[in-house]
């Protein structure tokens, strides 16, 4: 019975446990005045806690664009224009409808705000919040999300 056991831990229980991240994108949205830098934060819907505006992989999109998207949907940015390749990445468990939390890779890619929408999509049902970066890594719960606002 033992190597059943083992068989079925090695073969369904392990797999399971090691399903691969899936992958968002985020738009980490910033204005900046001479040295100054401030970062835009929004909230999430269900919990209330800040975050950086991200999202799913859009079809016919790159990830830049799809992260530009997210930022229009989720942070009112009307005018904005990614400024270089991705940041970084950062992990965390996203809660899915069913329940199920799932693991999640999302890709953090710089973009200059111009301009700020007073409404957009999810204007009713989300805050946004301009401070420095240093706050920011304050506001945030994941630590290597922490980091990229740091190095920013």
């Amino acid at each position: 019975m033992t190597d059943r056991l083992r068989k079925a831990w090695t073969e369904l229980v392990q797999p399971l446990l090691r399903r691969p991240k899936r992958l968002q994108v985020g738009a980490l949205c910033y204005t900046q005045k001479g040295a100054e830098k401030k970062v835009l934060l929004v909230t999430s819907r269900d919990t209330g806690r800040w975050i950086i505006p991200k999202g799913w992989p859009i079809k016919g999109k790159d990830a830049a664009g799809a992260a530009l998207q997210e930022a229009w949907e989720e942070a009112g940015v009307k005018k904005g224009r990614v400024t270089g390749a991705s940041l970084g990445s950062y992990a965390y468990d996203k809660e899915l409808d069913s329940g199920l939390p799932v693991p999640v890779e999302t890709l953090v890619f710089p973009i200059e705000v111009r301009k700020l929408a007073d409404e957009f999509p999810e204007s009713d049902e989300r805050r946004r919040k301009w401070v420095s970066p240093e706050k920011a890594a304050n506001m945030v719960r994941e630590p290597e999300l922490k980091e990229l606002l740091l190095q920013l």
